[in-house]
């Protein structure tokens, strides 16, 4: 069993603390325990019943309903609603000593590296954010390879001790994450042009095609196709979102009146009949998106969907599920698709995860079933 840093820790002897054990720190967790099973790992809850199936399927060493025992680990994770982890942050803050690590997992860093400062807590302070996500919440949908392969920011406060972002980040490495070193300023604009500001336009376009829709409806009949697919984030929870957006608030203003600036220079194109504007347009956008890599994790989940042709008789999506079934893959959600504008399939199968996807796949293909990705 390898260690993060030589020398400087004895597996036995090494504890990790989690405040908040959701999804994202039970993942974390539960890597931890996979990777290195020796390590004290601690957590406390403000929901018992969590914490004690955590004990029950070996994540979690103990737990406790003592804060100031968690301030004793070597790690702290802070994984708790920012608002939360800031009072957490003030009864720790006096019982840490030079050999913690304290971070954090939220999507905004602002506001937490602030009060890290406010309270004189930056020496110890290594914060993150996985780039990670799901549909499912809590503990329950927690697994040991969430962050596997993932993007992780590590998020260093002015003035940490040194060597303490080295290390933790060689920690994250060793979790199978990709850790990428920015400032939290950095960080806060980085996530505000590829999840914060999308949000919005998401959210913004389902708001104008709901005020122009007719009477029948027919506007939402025929969003069933390429318009539902790329507004999905815009079913997200309005609360959560509320709070990012109060929590980053320059950086996605400014990100929206770039994107305003964009629209009115289509406009300006459209009006002008600028064949060429438009089509530069496009090509630059096909371009960037053509360039982004499929094979790793970005800030807003991934939907793991197969689409398959299947003939119009009775029985047709019985053998395709019945098929799916005898692999043993669990099938999250199932649709035809009426409106094929941007889909070839027209069986819309959609699954957990990357693997079972693939799975899936492997197996439609050896039956005979022609497959389209997205």
């Amino acid at each position: 069993m390898r260690q993060t840093v030589k020398g400087e820790r004895k597996m036995n002897d090494f504890s990790i603390g989690f405040i908040g054990l959701g999804l994202i720190g039970g993942s974390i967790a539960k890597s931890i325990h996979r990777i290195f099973p020796d390590y004290r790992i601690v957590g406390f809850d403000n929901n018992i019943s969590t914490l004690k199936q955590a004990v029950s399927d070996g994540t979690l060493t103990e737990y406790t309903d003592d804060i100031h025992t968690i301030a004793g680990c070597n790690y702290i994770f802070l994984c708790a609603p920012v608002h939360y982890n800031i009072e957490y942050l003030r009864q720790l803050g006096p019982f840490l000593t030079d050999s913690t690590i304290l971070t954090d997992v939220g999507s905004v860093k602002l506001d937490i590296y602030e009060a890290v400062q406010e309270l004189g807590l930056a020496r110890y302070f290594v914060g993150g954010h996985p780039m990670v996500g799901s549909e499912r919440s809590g503990y329950e949908a927690a697994t040991d390879r969430l962050i596997e392969n993932a993007y992780y920011f590590i998020t260093p406060a002015d003035g940490v001790l040194p060597g303490k972002t080295e290390e933790f980040s060689t920690f994250i490495g060793d979790l199978g994450a990709i850790p990428i070193i920015y400032s939290p300023v950095e960080h806060d604009r980085i996530t505000s042009y590829i999840s914060h500001v999308p949000h919005v336009i998401a959210a913004s376009l389902v708001n104008l095609v709901a005020a122009a829709d007719s009477p029948d409806n027919i506007f939402k009949s025929l969003a069933a196709g390429g318009f539902k697919d790329i507004t999905r984030i815009a079913s997200s929870n309005p609360v959560v979102w509320e709070h990012i957006l109060l929590a980053n608030p320059d950086n996605i203003v400014n990100g929206l009146q770039e994107y305003v600036e964009l629209i009115n220079k289509m406009i300006y194109h459209i009006k002008q009949r600028d064949a060429a504007g438009i089509n530069a347009f496009f090509a630059s956008a096909r371009d960037y998106r053509d360039s982004i890599p499929n094979n790793s994790s970005g800030v807003i989940r991934m939907h793991h969907e197969l689409f398959v042709d299947i003939p119009d008789e009775a029985g047709a999506i019985a053998k395709v599920t019945a098929l799916i079934s005898e692999a043993k893959i669990s099938l999250k959600n199932i649709g035809v698709s009426h409106n094929r504008e941007d889909e070839e399939g027209v069986l819309r199968l959609s699954f957990y995860d990357a693997e079972s996807r693939k799975n899936a796949q492997d197996a439609l293909k050896a039956a005979g079933y022609k497959i389209y990705n997205r």
